[in-house]
């Protein structure tokens, strides 16, 4: 069963495969892909990124929440502009991580911020004492985000995707 979050902006839901075109505009985006940990191939055409979107479809239905990948969508025009994710933090898989991805034409209005908080609140509904966030040291835009999610900088670490990377976490007394 998936989730479905509002804001006055924004919906989070499941990805379907229908969400193909949308979805190639910001996983086949080299300015996105670039900056995704782990590192993950820019997608190369619609079709592909079906794979990929169905693949998700079918991980989803396995994962114990709030495990997941959702896909963000305006509400003005119901077009898909990025997607959120919860999933454990490597090598562990004890720690769980927040991330978020948009279309670069959807960067600067605040979506990542709104989407983002509006799936933490649901998370620490869940049981959850803790997410956290990783970004590569030059990704300005993910410590930016962070910090208006309320997380706060814990320091810098290679234990993550064998990446050099900044390390971000919210507890629910957190969230703003």
């Amino acid at each position: 069963m998936g989730i479905r979050l509002t804001t006055d902006r924004l919906v989070v839901r499941d990805w379907t495969p229908d969400d193909a075109e949308a979805a190639l505009a910001v996983y086949g985006s080299t300015d996105v892909a670039r900056w995704l940990t782990p590192v993950m191939d820019r997608v190369a055409d619609p079709e592909a990124m079906r794979t990929v979107l169905r693949e998700w479809v079918r991980q989803q239905a396995e994962l114990l929440p709030p495990r997941g990948r959702w896909a963000v969508e305006r509400v003005e025009d119901g077009r898909v502009i990025g997607g959120l994710g919860i999933r454990p933090l490597p090598p562990y898989e004890e720690d769980l991580e927040i991330t978020w991805q948009l279309a670069p034409e959807a960067w600067g209005h605040g979506y990542a911020t709104e989407a983002g908080l509006a799936l933490l609140r649901w998370v620490f509904t869940q049981d959850i004492e803790e997410v956290f966030a990783v970004a590569r040291p030059k990704n300005d835009r993910a410590h930016a985000v962070a910090q208006r999610l309320g997380m706060r900088w814990v320091g810098e670490t290679t234990k993550y995707y064998d990446l050099n990377l900044q390390v971000y976490r919210i507890r629910p007394a957190d969230l703003p």
